[in-house]
């Protein structure tokens, strides 16, 4: 029994040291023990976008611990970014991650060849050339946006059989920063959502040509309701909105779709539901690969284009959050799940099709046929759909 005993522990100890010898020689292959992780946000943490973003980075903490050192600079505008990028470089840092939508990085990346940046994309990158440690990101907002919209549907299909509404009261508020491609997508998913469930819903949008006023996005706000919105969501950086629909309902129904953080602690009788880019999948991928020493578009799962990544909900990138109960519709919970149920198995053609024309806001002359469908995000993670449709979204001031 003694000399089975022994052999027992010489075994285990054989094993041990096999595999000891194996780490260490996957070390020796360019794996890390340690890494600088810096983050450079736009924002604060007070903000919705900027909060949600920074979920990533505290997920890297969580799952990577004493392996990470984690640097963070708040409240960088976009043509401020080059002193506390070099700030973050000096420091170590061998990966920084970007939620800002500033040209600088990519100009800077050269100088830095062995850190890895990582930005949140802000224009058609399919054509662009970009440095070989540069990478863009972005979840398929219009997924979420489209789903929020089928829960709207829902609350407008409700609000018509009780009697609270007509059918050509089925309007929907948008309050938007400025009419860029990425916004345009997203308030027409959502609208198109909504109209898969009530097809005479028709929306208005307001521009407040910012991107963080709560003054501007909360008097926004209330302009659309005045004109007749009955459910609101936005594509700004404030509270404003939330608070605006909040103050309403006291009077009178209105709801709000939240988008990147749920508004229900500051708009309880308003929120309905959120919708989320979800940042935390790519960051953590990119930070194994670094761990493991390889290239991140190796380790993140997505849909590829080169140096660019974009995922939805197949991906985890896209996610529902906070349906209320107490103010969703009969049946919405199954609703969205069975369109979360298409997008996972890749079928995402079905968004932005239908009996509708499209116009470019800056060229009256490019117009879009959605007869034949409009496939987002086919090449490059940022989103492309620009036109306005004709004769159901009004952009207010026009």
């Amino acid at each position: 029994m003694k000399r089975i005993y022994i052999t027992t522990v010489l075994t285990c100890a054989v094993i041990l040291a096999a595999l000891i010898c194996i780490f260490r020689v996957l070390n020796l292959n360019g794996g890390r023990d340690h890494l600088t992780v810096g983050f450079i946000y736009d924002n604060d943490e007070s903000t919705p976008y900027t909060y949600n973003f920074s979920l990533a980075k505290d997920a890297v903490e969580k799952k990577y611990g004493e392996r990470v050192d984690i640097l963070t600079c708040s409240n960088v505008l976009d043509d401020e970014m080059e002193e506390p990028l070099r700030e973050l470089a000096e420091q170590g840092c061998d990966i920084i991650f970007f939620n800002g939508y500033s040209e600088i990085v990519m100009q800077l990346a050269p100088e830095y060849p062995n850190i890895q940046f990582c930005q949140t994309s802000y224009m058609d990158m399919s054509e662009q050339k970009v440095p070989a440690n540069y990478h863009t990101f972005k979840g398929e907002a219009y997924q979420g946006r489209y789903v929020s919209g089928i829960a709207a549907g829902k609350k407008l299909e409700q609000m018509i059989a009780e009697g609270t509404i007509t059918e050509d009261q089925a309007i929907l508020g948008f309050v938007a920063a400025f009419p860029t491609s990425e916004v345009i997508s997203g308030y027409t998913a959502f609208l198109l959502g909504a109209r898969s469930v009530v097809p005479q819903t028709v929306m208005r949008v307001s521009y407040t040509h910012t991107w963080s006023s709560y003054a501007e996005e909360k008097s926004a706000a209330q302009q659309l309701i005045d004109d007749g919105c009955v459910i609101l969501s936005q594509h700004t950086d404030t509270i404003g909105p939330a608070i605006a629909c909040e103050e309403a309902s006291e009077s009178q129904p209105v709801y709000f779709v939240s988008y990147n953080q749920s508004m229900s602690e500051v708009a309880p009788a308003a929120s309905l539901v959120t919708s989320r880019i979800c940042w935390e999948p790519y960051v953590l991928s990119a930070v194994e690969a670094m761990l493991r020493d390889k290239e991140i578009e190796s380790v993140v799962s997505g849909q590829i284009h080169g140096s660019d990544v974009s995922g939805g909900f197949e991906y985890g990138w896209v996610e529902m959050d906070d349906l209320n109960q107490q103010v969703a519709a009969p049946g919405t919970q199954e609703a969205m799940e069975k369109a979360i149920a298409r997008f996972k198995r890749g079928d995402d053609e079905f968004v932005f099709k239908g009996e509708y024309t499209g116009v470019n806001p800056e060229n009256p002359e490019d117009t879009c046929d959605l007869r034949n469908g409009y496939v987002e995000n086919e090449k490059t993670s940022y989103p492309m759909f620009r036109y306005i449709l004709k004769d159901i979204v009004k952009i207010e001031g026009e």
